[in-house]
């Protein structure tokens, strides 16, 4: 499977939205990312249902929606109901994490969990087989343009080892600082979408920035 391109809106043009929307699904990306902050799981507050909606309206790809909230289980249904294919909450947020998943699944989206720097892959050996996804954070959550953390690759590799021997079908994510200098480490090491930013939203050719990062060979 060639691997999977998600720009994040974080770092698009609010001003101008629906252009940026347009500008990717003209594009070779194949999701797009929306960062969900509450000020409280991180110290950053991004946008919500309204803006979740606004995209759907408008996006012809999937939408990749990354939690980054306390108690997400309180909006799972409403954001099933806003247009998220694909929900991925935080394992540092989720008492009860198996229940989380089963919920987002029994409503119709996929599932992921995401992990922070700190946390270890091994926490999640007892729902791997569960997940469509695992998103490695490869920055401290909050913000966007920050360094990458090299240490991101050697994670990335733990988590290939532990898919597959327990057989699961989870796609391996990254977010965070991904640009040319790392894409190509993280599809060699087993990542198999990548979420960028400030890298693709920053650039003087939106569309050709999408493309180099989607062209990268894992072979």
């Amino acid at each position: 499977m060639t691997h999977l391109i998600s720009p994040s809106l974080l770092s698009a043009d609010f001003g101008n939205l629906q252009k940026d929307i347009e500008m990717i699904n003209q594009s070779e990306a194949d999701w797009f990312h929306l960062d969900i902050m509450d000020g409280v799981f991180v110290p950053n507050i991004s946008f919500g249902f309204p803006i979740i909606k606004f995209v759907k309206k408008h996006a012809k790809k999937p939408l990749d929606v990354h939690l980054m909230i306390v108690d997400p289980d309180r909006y799972i249904e409403d954001f099933q109901k806003a247009g998220a294919d694909l929900l991925t909450v935080h394992y540092e947020a989720c008492n009860h994490l198996h229940r989380t998943i089963q919920n987002i699944k029994s409503k119709g989206m996929k599932a992921g969990v995401s992990l922070n720097p700190h946390t270890p892959v091994h926490l999640l050996k007892d729902v791997i087989a569960d997940l469509d996804l695992v998103l490695i954070m490869s920055v401290n959550p909050g913000f966007g343009g920050q360094k990458f953390i090299l240490n991101t690759i050697e994670k990335i590799k733990e988590l290939k080892e532990l898919i597959v021997k327990k057989k699961s079908n989870a796609l391996i994510e990254v977010d965070g600082g991904v640009d040319n200098t790392n894409a190509k480490m993280l599809i060699e090491a087993g990542c198999d979408a990548l979420v960028a930013g400030s890298y693709i939203f920053g650039s003087g050719n939106k569309l050709e920035t999408i493309k180099s990062l989607k062209s990268l060979s894992n072979l």
